[in-house]
């Protein structure tokens, strides 16, 4: 399947537009950015020879469930590390650790203690002495190969575009947007974490441009902390559109896109693209933290 643009028409300002760029089905599993981050990363594990591939990644993580999927696709076995030594025991209650293993993915449960060690070649090497010798993918997949793959996302249709917008959450996808955008294009990242650091990891990856910005009023709290306002704006959006969002990435951006539209930050004849990077998977967990916190669901289910 290819991802496409698609005009988003309830926009109510003159002389703004906005489109959408439908990552989100470039395949059923390996969503969005995901499958843009794997792609070289698996083309390189499998020229190299390997047959594991190992990652990390939280409970809900996009990244996890689209390794054991790009791993059962592409005949790679699959291992993720995953932070919180409690969810051992509660696998068939997480749907995306229930998809992951179901794919084939075995886990290796941490404390969060341990798990901040991550990119520690101590602990990494352990994890070779006792699960052998593995192609080792991130947590979150960024890495050079995954923001070549992320450089794809624009194409030359999409010139046009006076402004592109991502979500970001390592840095990696906007990198990769930032470097194949045009001189002329402004590239709007919306972080959906707190915290400063990602200008610089940013910059890592982004040697020779500067027509990009962080935009960091519409994290919501942190990573996954989610309001009614924003549930009843995804809830909204749907049904004006048919286009379901997710609520940690893609649905944080367009409320800020949304909400920076009415407050006239882009000028007249702005034409606007964002970037749907996938991760619906995540929308049956979080909507068993919203039952639990009493609050409205996610409708489009």
């Amino acid at each position: 399947m290819q991802s496409y643009n698609q005009e988003i028409k309830n926009i109510s300002v003159k002389g703004v537009s906005l489109f959408l760029k439908r990552e989100d089905l470039l395949d059923p599993e390996i969503s969005g950015n995901k499958y843009r981050k794997l792609k070289y990363n698996l083309i390189k594990a499998k020229s190299e020879g390997f047959t594991v591939l190992l990652t990390f990644g939280g409970a809900f993580s996009n990244h996890i469930a689209a390794v054991a999927a790009a791993g059962k696709k592409y005949g790679f076995e699959t291992i993720g590390v995953i932070r919180g030594e409690e969810l051992a025991d509660k696998i068939s209650d997480n749907p995306t650790l229930l998809s992951a293993k179901q794919n084939g993915m075995k886990f290796v449960f941490v404390s969060r203690e341990v798990f901040r060690e991550k990119d520690a070649p101590e602990f990494i090497g352990k994890l070779r002495l006792e699960y052998g010798d593995f192609y080792l993918l991130p947590e979150g997949g960024t890495n050079d190969l995954a923001v070549k793959g992320c450089e794809e996302i624009l194409t030359a249709d999409d010139a046009e575009f006076t402004h592109v917008c991502c979500a970001v959450g390592t840095g990696g996808t906007l990198s990769g947007i930032i470097n194949s955008s045009g001189e002329n294009q402004k590239v709007i990242g919306f972080p959906s974490l707190k915290g400063s650091f990602l200008s610089d990891d940013i910059r890592s990856f982004v040697k020779t441009k500067n027509n990009w910005e962080l935009i960091t009023e519409y994290h919501f709290g942190g990573y996954g902390k989610i309001s009614e306002e924003l549930i009843l704006f995804l809830n909204g959006f749907y049904q004006e559109t048919g286009v379901s969002l997710d609520p940690v990435y893609t649905g944080k951006m367009m409320f800020g896109i949304y909400d920076l539209i009415e407050k006239g930050y882009f000028p007249e004849g702005s034409k606007i693209l964002a970037v749907h990077t996938g991760g619906l998977q995540g929308c049956k967990g979080m909507n068993l933290l919203l039952k639990k916190k009493q609050l409205p669901l996610l409708n489009y289910i």
